[in-house]
């Protein structure tokens, strides 16, 4: 009889509150985190990733009786444990060798004991990794997405491997895990610093040499860039005579009044005329009302101190929840009106104010005449870009007003710029790949795609990370970007995981060093790549989860799968999509072989695409379930798989988990031959008011399973039902014991109760239908 797999330690505990807390703040950190390499949705937090990693790995101790013999030793080796979980958590761990090491150690002497060898010596750290290389199971994410689980086993020492059906994704994947390591300690090749490095050694870490000249080549583009269109973006006159640069442009867009006293006039469709919320720092656009102005109206841009009630009247701008009101006439429009104009005539658009920088600070400006104008220039066509938008009203809703493409979503010196910044990723690869030769690497090795690491190689991965940091620009460069008064900054699009319709927008100046400008969008995914730990080269490929890329060894899996219709990625990475390809196509034509993002095959239970809900709920079941079955059977036998799932908190009532997509999930799980062994809730998102508002994600529950046995027996409900009075008591007290507090209470329980319920090959009623 085959013996049983050794219990892990998140199979019995680990210590939920600092895993919570390192992910919690890990959300407010910005510089150099790898999700700002480039945007992806619904990133599970590095520290949550290592954590669950590591004790996925880790032997529990009460799989060694005879090295802790009595609870009290099991119970104190679980703490010791836990306190190297709490030491690697945090985000300074990030890259703290000694931290790593000692996480690296645990996990090479359980797979040690597990061989029946002994573990390398402790303080060895070469020793370990060769050990863990060559002896630890490969870790896989078939959902890979953003990268965290892959990147996290790396930086664990272990193999590490990513599959996506996303070729954005997949790209960002490989950005983070693949290419760093290939280029590990080697110097910068840009003319500025082989230039310096003649006078001393290049003596750096990890890969920041490869970040060196991504800022280079960076600034190198932004230099370019303002010989060509620097013209398109004029300085401000302020009122004492002296210039500033402009930052932002504010527009409004406009609708004509189907009021006859309006005389056909474009009328603006303002969200909030505030300008700067702060307090001491009051800045707005006042509408004046002028017979002699364009359309009879024109803006004022003023600061000072404002009434609460005038302060609330210029809040609401023109604009309520179910439609607009004209300035000059009072006349209400609906958006059903304001929809059939946009599709029939197209919306327009009037700059409302202007954000410089003086020597005194950040000032809004009254429009001019001559920014007015310079904001008038032909729209290029761009036909690789004019991709249409999804049907999905859901996420998407500029196609209702007349915007339809992606192209329509920014304005034609946005396009022009954009176009500008990927047609100069080609020549970047092409000075990189000079400047590379010239300092002496092969030249003739091959490209990047297919395992070079010459100076061909090396040219594409730093057009790859340049093609990134106009990709991220585009979210700013684009006519849904706005400006938060309260911060008094510009945000990107997409912030909410769909693209809706923005009635005021900001226009950033790429050339001015704020938000969205192509330099210090570089620097942004240069600062990534300086803070990574290199590990061993890992791989991420282009597939369907269906397709698991491993069939021919045993390989841990911990995935993060998609979450039920929560998420249209596939839709969403189009308007980045777009860009990569311009810049990219000849660097990767294997990812960028197709107009848009492959959508068939994608894993969400999109009711649009797929006729209806019902349908939806059938093909997502289906494929999870194949995709769940090939991980049972990739999966090693003597570690538990892991499943981060997300779960929302509007899906957890008084009567308990109330979500059609998370039953359906679980269900998907059981049938696919897995049996639940513990369930661990872990903060993962943001839960501030704005994300509170806009996105229902609270958290992700950690599933644990194992492979259910062949063996397993069919019972009936009232059997199961005892079985269920009779162990959940017990497992309720070790998870109060492990730590987990009230509010996490609920959804832990869920562990062991499908644990008793996913042992069973089926639970019947007395009628002997099967309940599953």
């Amino acid at each position: 009889m085959a013996a049983s797999p050794r219990k892990k330690l998140i199979e019995v505990s680990i210590p939920l509150e600092a895993i919570n807390a390192a992910s919690a703040r890990e959300k407010s950190i910005r510089h150099g985190h790898p999700s700002t390499l480039h945007l992806w949705w619904a990133r599970r937090p590095l520290a949550a990733c290592r954590a669950v990693l590591f004790a996925q790995l880790v032997d529990d101790p009460s799989s060694w009786p005879d090295k802790f013999r009595t609870e009290e030793a099991r119970d104190a080796e679980r703490k010791r444990l836990h306190k190297v979980i709490e030491r690697l958590v945090p985000w300074e761990a990030s890259n703290d060798e000694a931290v790593l090491n000692e996480a690296r150690w645990e996990i090479a002497r359980s797979v040690a004991w597990g061989l029946g060898e002994e573990p390398p010596p402790k303080g060895d750290r070469k020793a370990v990794l060769d050990y863990l290389q060559a002896k630890a199971p490969p870790v896989y994410d078939p959902f890979s997405g953003g990268g965290s689980i892959p990147l996290e086993a790396q930086r664990l020492g272990l193999r590490a491997y990513g599959s996506d059906l996303n070729p954005v994704a997949v790209l960002i994947g490989k950005a983070l895990v693949e290419i760093p390591p290939k280029f590990a300690g080697m110097p910068p090749v840009n003319p500025k610093a082989q230039a310096e490095l003649k006078r001393g050694r290049w003596n750096s870490k990890g890969a920041q040499g490869l970040a060196e000249d991504v800022r280079y080549y960076g600034q190198w583009m932004r230099d370019e860039a303002e010989k060509l269109i620097g013209h398109l973006y004029p300085k401000a006159k302020l009122p004492d005579g002296s210039e500033a640069t402009v930052i932002a442009w504010l527009w409004a867009r406009t609708v004509r009044s189907p009021d006859p006293a309006a005389k056909g006039a474009m009328v603006p469709l303002v969200s909030s005329f505030m300008l700067s919320t702060k307090d001491g720092k009051k800045a707005w656009v006042e509408p004046v009302l002028d017979p002699k102005a364009q359309d009879g109206y024109r803006f004022e841009a003023k600061s000072g101190k404002l009434a609460k009630d005038e302060e609330g009247r210029l809040r609401d701008g023109t604009m309520s929840r179910s439609g607009a009101t004209c300035i000059l006439t009072g006349t209400f429009m609906p958006f059903e009106y304001i929809r059939e104009c946009g599709r029939r005539d197209g919306l327009g658009s009037r700059l409302m104010a202007m954000v410089a920088e003086s020597e005194l600070g950040r000032v809004y400006l009254t429009p001019t005449a001559v920014h007015e104008k310079a904001a008038e220039i032909d729209k290029i066509a761009a036909e690789e870009i004019a991709v249409s938008i999804p049907n999905n009203t859901r996420d998407f809703r500029t196609q209702l007003y007349g915007l339809p493409t992606f192209r329509d979503l920014f304005t034609a010196r946005q396009l022009q710029a954009m176009t500008m910044f990927s047609d100069l990723v080609p020549k970047v690869r092409e000075r990189a790949f000079k400047d590379a030769t010239a300092a002496n690497l092969v030249a003739d090795e091959g490209p990047l795609r297919a395992g070079g690491t010459g100076a061909a190689a090396y040219a594409d991965a730093i057009a790859t990370y340049c093609a990134f940091a106009v990709s991220k620009a585009s979210t700013r460069s684009c006519a849904l970007a706005i400006w938060e008064p309260g911060m008094g900054r510009l945000a990107g699009a997409l912030g909410r995981q769909a693209i809706g319709m923005q009635w005021t927008y900001a226009e950033t100046n790429p050339l001015a060093g704020a938000g969205g400008d192509i330099q210090g969008t570089a620097n942004s995914v240069a600062e990534n790549i300086d803070n990574l730990g290199i590990g061993a080269p890992g791989e991420v490929k282009n597939l369907a989860a269906q397709r698991n890329i491993f069939s021919d060894r045993p390989i841990l899996i911990s995935t993060d799968p998609p979450y039920y219709d929560n998420i249209g990625y596939a839709d969403l990475s189009d308007f980045f999509y777009i860009w990569l390809k311009r810049s990219l196509g000849p660097v990767w034509p294997d990812l960028f072989r197709r107009i848009t993002t492959p959508k068939e095959e994608e894993l969400i239970a999109a009711s649009y695409r797929h006729g209806g809900r019902e349908d939806a709920e059938v093909f997502f079941m289906t494929g999870m379930g194949h995709a769940l079955t090939a991980m049972r059977k990739a999966s090693v036998d003597s570690e538990p798989l892991t499943i981060f799932y997300a779960f929302k908190q509007s899906e957890t009532g008084e009567d308990g988990v109330t979500s059609a997509g998370w039953a359906t999930f679980l269900q998907a799980v059981i049938d696919s031959g897995l049996g639940i062994d513990g369930t661990w809730p872990i903060r993962t998102e943001a839960t501030n008011a704005l994300k509170a508002h806009i996105n229902a994600l609270a958290s992700s529950v950690v599933l644990v399973c194992r492979k259910r046995s062949a063996a397993a027996e069919t019972v009936t409900r009232a059997e199961f039902i005892r079985a269920l009075k009779r162990q959940m008591p017990e497992a309720i007290d070790k998870i109060r014991k492990a730590g987990v507090g009230p509010v996490d209470m609920q959804q832990s329980v869920i562990g062991p109760g499908m644990g008793v319920f996913s042992r069973y090959a089926k639970v019947l009623e007395e009628t002997t239908a099967p309940c599953r």
